[in-house]
């Protein structure tokens, strides 16, 4: 069964792509959904590490490597629109506010500037953070269509599954909170 939000809205939930999905954007994609409105809905895919190294990404944001902390985070590939933008998200830290840093629900922050990957990189930053290239969006009543159309499982957000666990269990980590074996889910879509 599939967790429902309380509103109309997907905002702070995940969704599990379904075996059918043939977007290879998509394909095994586990995505959380930062914004979700009447106007459309971004997200960022959060199972899909890259080979670029966090070190390989400093000199393009011109910050100096000098005292930077031996940081092993992966980059994602957080969706086909804009993947030369980076977006962070991190859990919030008291009394500090990054710059174009927005509140996405009360434990969690999205980040589109530097500062906060110059605060990583120096042991300043938030105790948990995604770094995400790209995004995925959706027009208006596109994510609805595609649900409807079943491409789609919507679960709850779990911090643990998102800053804990590797990548690569994440996907199938979200369909267990449904108690979803999702490879045991056909491909095949129709009425028998």
């Amino acid at each position: 069964m599939t967790a429902k939000p309380n509103t109309n809205s997907l905002h702070h939930f995940m969704l599990i792509s379904m075996p059918q999905m043939e977007d290879e954007n998509f394909v095994r994609s586990l995505v959380y959904i930062c914004e979700h409105s009447e106007k459309g809905a971004m997200g960022l895919v959060i199972n899909r590490a890259n080979d670029i190294a966090f070190t390989d990404i400093l000199p393009q944001l011109d910050i100096s490597d000098a005292n930077v902390i031996d940081v092993e985070q992966p980059i994602f590939t957080g969706g086909p629109v804009q993947p030369e933008h980076g977006f962070v998200l991190h859990t919030p830290l008291r009394n500090k506010q990054w710059k174009s840093s927005i509140r996405v629900s009360e434990d969690l922050c999205l980040t589109t500037s530097s500062d906060v990957i110059n605060d990583i990189a120096h042991a300043a930053g938030p105790e948990h953070s995604l770094i995400a290239l790209g995004y995925a969006g959706w027009g208006p009543g596109q994510l609805e269509q595609e649900l409807a159309e079943n491409a789609w499982l919507c679960c709850p957000f779990d911090a643990d599954i998102v800053f804990n666990m590797a990548p690569e269990d994440r996907f199938q980590a979200a369909a267990d909170l449904l108690g979803i074996d999702i490879n045991l889910i056909s491909t095949k879509i129709g009425h028998g």
